[in-house]
Parts: C-alpha cells; sequence; structure tokens
C-alpha cells in the first residue's frame, strides 16, 4: 500500500525540496553548433548588404556602370533579400530547414562568386539579386534555430548572439570592404563569402539534424499570397530605393512600381482569408504585443540605416574623409555590444524588457540630439561620445527587441513571426533611406534660400569678400579679373551650398531623435517574455 502524503505537514520550501523541480534543461553541443551556425549565417547575409557601399565607385569604374546603374548595386541585393525574408517560414516547411540553409548557402556562395568575376553590370546585378534571394533565408532562420534549438532559460543568450550580429553586419560592412578595396581589391567583398560558407556548411551538417522535406507543402500552398508578396514587396523596395533618384511620381517607372505593389499588396490581402495556410501569417499582427514590436522594430531600422546614410555623407562631402575612415568611424557604435554582450542575456532576464528598451531608445535620441550641433569642422574625433550612446543605445533596444518577439507568439509560430520581424526590419531601412534622401534635398534647398536672403550683394562686406577672392584665383590664372570674379561666386556658392548641407545633417539627427520620442509610448504595450529557469515556462499565449 503506497504511503498517503500527510496534508497537515507544511510544504516544503522549494530550495529544501530534493527533485521538486527538474534541473533547468542544458542545450546540447549540437545546439550550441546550430545556433552559432545560424548566427553566421545572419552574418554572413547582414554584411553583404553593406559591404559593398565602400567599394561602388571602384565597382563602377572597373564594370563601366554610370553613377544611376551603380545604385542597384546595393538596390537589386535589398529587393530579392526582402522578398526570400517572408518565404523562408514556408520554404523549411517544404524542405527542411538543414536543406533549404545548405542548399542557400551553397546557391549564395555562387552568386557571390559571379559577382567577384563579373565583367559587366548585368552580370553584376543577377549576382546580387541571387545574393539577396538566397541570403535572405539565413537571417530569419537564425531566429527560428535559437527558438527551437535552446531551452527557454538560455535563449537570451542566443537572442544576443543573433542580434549582436544583425546589428554589427551593417556597420562593419563599409569598414571591411573600404579595406578590402584599398589593399586588396574589390573582388574580395565578395571572395571572402568562399571561406566563411565552406565552414559554415560544415557547422550545418554538425548541428542541424535532416528532416525530411513535404513537397506537398508545394501543391496545397498559398500561390496567390506567394506572388502578391513578391510582386507588393519587390516593387514597394525599389520604389523607396529609387524613388527620389527618379523624381517620384515625374517618373513612369516609379508609377508603374507603385500600381504593381498596391496589386500585389491586395493579392496578399486576400490570401489571408483564402488560403489554408497563408505564406506569411499577417494574422499575428492582431496580437498587440507582437505588432508593437513590429512598429518599434520598424523605426529601429529606420534609425539604424537613416544614420549609416547620413554620418558617412557628412564626413565624406564635409569632412574629406574616404570610406575607410568613414567605417572606422561608423564602427565605433559597434564598441558597446562588444562590451554589454556578455551581461545582456542576464539583464534580459532579470530587468522589465519595458525599461530596457526605454534606456535604449533614450541613449539613442541623446546620441542624435548631440548631433544637432554640427559645424564644417567636425571630424571623426567628435562623432567619438554620439556613436558610444548610438550603439548602447540600439543594443540596449534591439536585442530585448528580439526577445520579446518570441515572447510574444507561441513556437509554433516562430518560424513565421521571425519572417515578419525581419521584414519589417529591412522595410524599416528602406523607408528611413527613401525619408531621409527626400528630406536632405528638400531641407538642403530651404537652407540655401535661407543664406541667399541674408546676403546682400550690395553690402561691403560681400563685395570685399568677393574681391578678395576674385584677386586670388586672378593671380593663379595670369592676372585674369574676368576668371578670378566667377570663380568667386562659384566659390561662394559652394560655400552657400556645404554650410546648407551641415544645417541639414544637423535637422536630420533632430529629426531622427523626435520620431523615436513619438513612438517610444509603443514601449508600454511590450509583453516580457516568459519566465526563464527554474520552473518550465508555459508557451507563450497567441
Amino acid at each position: 500500500m503506497k504511503d498517503v502524503p500527510d496534508e497537515s505537514i507544511p510544504a516544503q520550501p522549494q530550495s529544501a525540496a530534493a527533485g521538486a523541480w527538474p534541473e533547468p534543461e542544458k542545450a546540447s553541443v549540437e545546439d550550441w553548433i546550430a545556433v552559432f551556425a545560424g548566427a553566421l549565417g545572419a552574418l554572413l547575409a547582414s554584411l553583404d548588404i553593406s559591404i559593398t557601399n565602400a567599394a561602388l565607385p571602384t565597382i563602377q569604374g572597373e564594370i563601366g556602370a554610370s553613377g544611376t546603374e551603380g545604385t542597384w548595386i546595393s538596390t537589386g541585393y535589398l529587393v530579392s533579400e526582402v522578398v526570400m525574408i517572408p518565404l523562408s517560414a514556408w520554404l523549411s516547411r517544404v524542405l527542411g530547414l538543414r536543406t533549404l540553409l545548405l542548399v542557400c548557402v551553397v546557391l549564395f556562395t555562387l552568386f557571390s562568386m559571379m559577382c567577384g568575376t563579373s565583367q559587366d553590370m548585368m552580370t553584376m546585378i543577377i549576382g546580387r539579386v541571387g545574393q539577396g534571394f538566397f541570403g535572405g533565408a539565413l537571417i530569419p532562420t537564425a531566429q527560428t534555430i535559437t527558438r527551437t534549438r535552446l531551452p527557454q532559460h538560455q535563449i537570451p543568450i542566443g537572442m544576443s548572439m543573433f542580434g549582436l550580429i544583425v546589428l554589427l553586419g551593417p556597420l562593419i560592412g563599409p569598414l571591411v570592404g573600404g579595406w578590402l578595396t584599398e589593399n586588396a581589391s574589390w573582388q574580395w567583398c565578395f571572395f571572402l563569402n568562399l571561406p566563411i560558407s565552406i565552414g559554415l556548411v560544415a557547422l550545418l551538417l554538425l548541428g542541424l539534424p535532416h528532416t525530411k522535406s513535404n513537397l506537398l507543402e508545394v501543391i496545397h500552398a498559398d500561390w496567390l499570397g506567394i506572388v502578391g508578396l513578391a510582386l507588393g514587396l519587390s516593387s514597394l523596395t525599389v520604389v523607396l530605393e529609387e524613388g527620389q533618384r527618379q523624381q517620384w511620381f515625374n517618373s513612369k517607372l516609379i508609377v508603374d512600381l507603385s500600381l504593381t505593389c498596391v496589386f500585389g499588396l491586395i493579392l496578399l490581402g486576400i490570401s489571408q482569408f483564402t488560403a489554408r495556410r497563408p505564406v506569411i501569417k499577417l494574422a499575428l499582427l492582431g496580437n498587440w504585443a507582437y505588432a508593437s514590436v513590429i512598429i518599434l522594430v520598424t523605426v529601429v531600422g529606420m534609425s539604424l540605416y537613416a544614420v549609416i546614410y547620413v554620418l558617412p555623407q557628412f564626413l565624406s562631402i564635409i569632412g574629406g574623409e574616404n570610406a575607410e575612415q568613414s567605417g572606422r568611424v561608423l564602427f565605433i557604435s559597434g564598441i558597446p555590444a562588444f562590451l554589454v554582450m556578455p551581461i545582456l542575456p542576464r539583464l534580459l532576464g532579470r530587468v522589465n524588457i519595458k525599461i530596457l528598451v526605454g534606456c535604449g531608445f533614450g541613449a539613442f535620441v541623446l546620441s542624435c540630439f548631440i548631433n544637432t550641433h554640427l559645424t564644417d569642422q567636425y571630424r571623426g574625433a567628435e562623432f567619438l561620445i554620439p556613436q558610444l550612446l548610438r550603439g548602447a543605445g540600439q543594443m540596449l533596444a534591439f536585442m530585448p527587441l528580439n526577445q520579446a518577439s518570441v515572447g510574444a507568439v507561441s513556437r509554433e509560430d516562430t518560424a513565421d513571426a521571425s519572417g515578419l520581424y525581419n521584414m519589417a526590419r529591412n522595410l524599416g531601412g528602406s523607408l528611413g533611406l527613401a525619408a531621409i534622401g527626400v528630406f536632405i534635398d528638400r531641407r538642403t534647398e530651404s537652407h540655401a534660400d535661407a543664406i541667399r536672403e541674408t546676403l546682400n550683394a550690395n553690402s561691403p562686406m560681400v563685395q570685399d569678400h568677393i574681391a578678395s577672392q576674385a584677386a586670388g584665383f586672378a593671380v593663379n590664372n595670369g592676372g585674369d579679373l574676368a576668371y578670378g570674379h566667377t570663380q568667386a561666386l562659384q566659390a561662394l556658392a559652394g560655400t552657400i551650398h556645404s554650410q546648407a548641407l551641415v544645417m541639414t545633417y544637423s535637422d536630420c539627427f533632430f529629426v531622427l531623435g523626435f520620431c523615436i520620442i513619438a513612438l517610444s509610448p509603443l514601449i508600454l504595450l511590450l509583453r516580457a517574455p516568459p519566465p526563464l529557469g527554474g520552473r518550465p515556462a508555459p508557451a507563450a499565449e497567441h
């Protein structure tokens, strides 16, 4: 006969009751290999987004591309990547996760080799489109591996690794690309992927088990949604990337692509109600905790890519620094990531996620407001403190948002949620670049007009300045006073434009800071992830 426990005896405290709760499950070596492989794949894909930026002028010159054509070296990558990211969840069900990643890594490498050996613009664009498409699967699957292979209490470590990689990729890309271009050749921006990919394939074979493919998913696929997704996102990305250069709706190309985007998004919306299993699960946005993460990460993406665009522009045009020097300044914001990385997983488990994101946003806003007082004397050293603050802010905001994105949905929805999350970040980057491009053009013109209004052509000070400049130019050109006067007026126009640009770049940082403040109340909607360690946490509610 079994002993019946005496309910009158007080229950032992948890610490004294041996075996009351099982020891928290720990990830195996194979699990960590899989997580590291996912992080390395994400690094490979995120690095190639920006590694060509520094080498772009050299590449254009060697393959005979004009400035406008050269922009497609970056745009082609982004367009195909943003389409692949949300498709990766469906493809992992069709092929199995390991097979999908192996196929993507191999094809990504082959297209990288095509880029490195290309002799003309068309080959380069095809290679970049292939890179972006197959690299796009490597980013969201890294999140999926972390969520499905690690026990709950170790997920913050894996998510911190992922977040660090995604943040550092765009930051170190220009630095690595600039160094390789200056010290080796631009081809190594692409050939560098070969040894990394070989190591990645080995890690995937060791860490991920083979899963059977499910080709029935192809038959029952949401083809309406897939077509709508491809048309909508690709057209939207091109509109955002090329709109400013094409004068927006004055261009027939932009009008046609905008209509295609609307048509594609309508198809995608219809598929949400007609498909048995939509290719992208927009119903997840009905969960306000998850929807707030998506909005916030879109803003983080906008701010991250906007700064990566504005800062090198200022350092190059105003400061006269080259791509490698600008890359070093950008990389400063990566230093806090390395410093915070060892303690961040513990912070994620012990500090309220809303406090962490709020502190991150606060540091980012402060860094932006420090940069609202730029002058034409600013060089790399003056950006040290703002860049350190910016890096700390992005780390403290981005990592908890990663964690919140997986904490707001069930494990079954992890792949779909990861696709939406990473798509939102990339689209946020495209939105940020498009908006900041329009803002810079319009604001520069406005500031230049305002400066001109303050300069009276009859002012003795203005006349003395022009006369002094004209005399100097004339002396250098054999005493030709007419030539000197013309050059003096051009120099004055250049000074006005330069000062207008400085004021505009200052305004850019003010607007970025203000946007972060305006959307900060959404932090209150964030849901803390399930508790870490101790008693196993229940699946997150949908």
